[in-house]
This record gives C-alpha cells, sequence and structure tokens, in this order.
C-alpha cells in the first residue's frame, strides 16, 4: 500500500492542475487580499464629513446617536446640518462624503462608493439595528427600556468590536478564513484526478491499472490516502503562508487550525472524486461541475464579499449548515474570533460525516463499473 500511495503522490506532482489551483493560485490570490486590505485595520482614516437634513417629524432618538458618535472622542464622523439643496450642492463637490435625511424614517444618500461611504452607511445599520431592539424591549420587557437606549447610545462600546471571547474583530479577517476554506474545496481538483485514473475507459493509465492483479479496493484507497496528503499539505503551506509570512492575526491555537485543515482536505478531495465517479458524463462537463461548486461554495461563505455569509444566515441558514466553505471558515471564526468550541465541533463533526458518505457512494460507484474490452 505505501508503495503505491508514494508512486500516487509522484504522478499528482507532475499534474499541473493539482499543483498549480490547490496552492499557488490560493497563494497568489492570499498575497493580493494582503496587500488590498490586509491593514486594513492599522489605516488612519480621516474624520468623515456628513450633512444631516431634517424633514419633518425628524426622528430625534437618530439626532441623538449622531451626536454622541460625533463627540465621543474618536472624531469618526463631523456631522453638519444643512439645506437639501445645499446638502446636494457639498456632495457633489466633494465637501461632505453622504447625506443623512433625518425624517420619520432615515436614509443616507452618497455619490460614490468607499470607505468614508462603508462607514456611514455602518452607522445607519448599527441605529436601525438597535431601534428595532428598543421595540422588542419595550413589546416584552419595558422596565429595561432606559438601558437598552443607554446602551444605544454609548457608542465607545460599539466602535471597538470584540468578540464574545475577549478578542477584537478584523474586519477583513473573513476574506482569508473564507480563502483557506476555497483552498481546502480546491483539494476537489486532485480527487477528481484520482477519480479519472481508476476508470478504464477514460485514460490509457487507467486502463493498464485496472488488468492488473491489484484488489481495486487497495487502488481506491490508495487514490484516496495520496489525494489527502497533497490536498492537506497545500492547505498547510497556505496556513504557513497566511500566519508567518504574512503575519495575520490569526490568534487560534495552530493545532486547531491544522485539525479544521484536515477535514476541509478531506471534504474537498471527496467532493473531487465523488464528482469524478459520476456516470459517463465527460471529463469536461465533471470539472465545470467542481469548478462551479467550489466558487458558489467560496462565494457564499464571504470570499468576494465579506458580509454574504451574514446574510445568508439571515435569510436561509440551512445552506451554511450544509455549504463545506462556510462551515470551514465558521469553524476558524469559532476560535479566532468567537471561542466556542461546541459550534466548532459541531462544524468539524458535520464535516466528517459528509467526507464519509461521500467516500463510501465514490467507491460504490467505481467498484460497480465494468468494461467489455479495455
Amino acid at each position: 500500500m505505501l508503495h503505491l500511495i508514494k508512486y500516487n503522490l509522484l504522478v499528482k506532482l507532475k499534474n499541473f492542475a493539482t499543483t498549480f489551483w490547490p496552492l499557488i493560485f490560493p497563494i497568489l490570490l492570499g498575497t493580493m487580499f494582503y496587500f488590498a486590505f490586509g491593514n486594513i485595520d492599522d489605516a488612519d482614516f480621516e474624520t468623515v464629513q456628513v450633512g444631516i437634513v431634517k424633514e419633518e417629524g425628524a426622528d430625534t432618538l437618530f439626532l441623538m446617536f449622531l451626536d454622541q458618535i460625533e463627540n465621543n472622542g474618536n472624531h469618526l464622523i463631523a456631522a453638519q446640518e444643512l439645506s437639501e439643496s445645499a446638502a446636494l450642492t457639498k456632495l457633489e463637490n466633494e465637501e461632505i462624503s453622504g447625506i443623512y435625511q433625518v425624517g420619520s424614517s432615515s436614509s443616507l444618500t452618497v455619490a460614490s462608493n468607499g470607505i468614508p461611504q462603508s462607514i456611514l452607511q455602518s452607522i445607519l445599520s448599527g441605529y436601525e439595528t438597535g431601534k428595532s431592539t428598543i421595540r422588542t424591549i419595550v413589546r416584552t420587557h419595558p422596565s429595561g427600556l432606559w438601558n437598552g437606549i443607554r446602551q444605544m447610545l454609548n457608542q465607545q462600546e460599539t466602535l471597538t468590536e470584540v468578540s464574545l471571547g475577549g478578542q477584537t474583530i478584523n474586519g477583513s479577517a473573513q476574506f482569508f478564513y473564507a480563502l483557506i476554506a476555497m483552498t481546502c474545496l480546491y483539494g476537489c481538483f486532485i480527487g477528481f484526478g484520482s477519480a479519472i485514473t481508476l476508470q478504464a475507459n477514460l485514460t490509457a493509465l487507467a486502463a493498464r491499472r485496472c488488468v492488473t492483479p491489484t484488489h481495486k479496493l487497495k487502488l481506491i484507497l490508495s487514490e484516496q490516502i495520496a489525494s489527502f496528503l497533497l490536498g492537506y499539505f497545500d492547505v498547510i503551506v497556505l496556513l504557513i503562508y497566511l500566519r508567518y509570512i504574512l503575519k495575520l492575526d490569526f490568534q487560534g491555537k495552530i493545532g486547531s487550525m491544522l485539525l479544521i485543515s484536515f477535514f476541509g482536505s478531506l471534504i474537498g478531495v471527496s467532493i473531487g472524486i465523488f464528482v469524478g465517479s459520476l456516470g459517463k458524463m465527460k471529463e469536461g462537463g465533471k470539472i465545470g461541475i467542481i469548478l462551479g461548486f467550489s466558487m458558489v461554495c467560496s462565494f457564499l461563505s464571504g470570499l468576494m464579499n465579506n458580509t454574504m455569509k451574514d446574510l445568508v444566515e439571515k435569510n436561509m441558514p440551512v445552506i451554511n449548515r450544509i455549504n463545506p466553505a462556510a462551515l470551514i471558515s465558521d469553524a476558524f471564526y469559532c476560535i479566532n474570533v468567537y471561542d466556542d468550541m461546541s459550534r466548532y465541533y459541531r462544524n468539524l463533526f458535520t464535516l466528517a460525516v459528509m467526507s464519509i458518505i461521500l467516500v463510501t457512494a465514490s467507491f460504490l460507484l467505481i467498484r460497480r463499473e465494468s468494461y467489455d474490452s479495455i
């Protein structure tokens, strides 16, 4: 068995698809992420200039909320009350970054996208969330209303975001956790290559292997083990690169991270082997399936938009419970941010069960294959 695993590893290392996509591409993407926003939390942002246009029945609580933010010593925003026409003129001339139109409900008007506009939107969203909380308090626990308002107005707590475990939240961390998840899923390319080498009707190498006296179960297991080892190695290299070369603030224990990567690599390879074992579909079609699946899962886990995972959680949480990329990134959050080990182990257990199901199904599909001639 060992000599088969060693042989399979050597064959895979010579394949461009099993070296570039699962290893080189994530490192390149991680480097671009780092230079794009890896140090965004250390940036010295200027105070955001914003105009306030009061309408009839202006929301007094929102005005108090803005006043508290402006005067709490953080110099996050500088607000000025303006008429609508004056505010639009200043916005057009880029003298302010946005306009809060304060009526019975509040809205934000911006002329472009950027960090100042994102800050203003975040403030408005935070207020709306707090307002909804207060309404809930009024309905369910009226005696706690004043404490709710006081905490809502105390922006010192909201401007220093801290996790339940007491660790500072890095807003760009989600991109890197999703990147690691994507790398785990890219192990599907390695697994797919293994499945192809076990089907005699697809490659000459597979045809030769199928007529050897070696038991088919031994062939399948050696391919799966070799694929997993290579995929796991790729993820470990990425982890080392992110943590020790780019020096990203991954505060969790390295042992826990390696355990996540273990199950993440296992699910990635298992997906590739399963898709490669399906029917008589052409190779190009199967590659399209695994590429599309891995990218959709990565997108939903927050690779392209760091709010996507939260959006899915609010609207269709079941997707996050079965999306392997979301499970992997969430497990990293559990040890680096949430300090929630029960959730951490639940994610790993789900990944393990999914891997076992896929590997078993792949074995049954490949074992049942027979050929009239080779």
